[in-house]
């Protein structure tokens, strides 16, 4: 179950600062600014990190829903008297 591609509309704004900074000093790494192609490369890895990041804390989050499920109490055995009622069908 693959989630779909993120956007930069979808990010939180301590994400969309955090692309910036790394736009930014891949600017000041290549000491000119960056062209269409490098901004896109550097944005796709940053949203690659995103979502496989947010991928594990849906797996995380449905693992824990799953261990605190309601289980029954597999030690009780089924009573038909206690389903029933003792006044019987009407």
């Amino acid at each position: 179950m693959a989630l779909t591609r993120l956007t930069q509309k979808e990010m939180t704004e301590s994400e969309q600062r955090e692309l910036k900074t790394l736009l930014d000093r891949a600017r000041i790494a290549h000491g000119r600014p960056l062209s269409n192609s490098e901004a896109n490369h550097v944005k796709k890895e940053y949203i690659d990190k995103l979502m496989e990041q947010r991928e594990t804390e849906v797996k995380k989050a449905r693992k824990a829903k799953k261990q605190q499920a309601y289980k029954p109490d597999e030690s009780t055995t089924f009573s038909w008297s206690a389903n029933t009622s003792t006044r019987g069908r009407r």
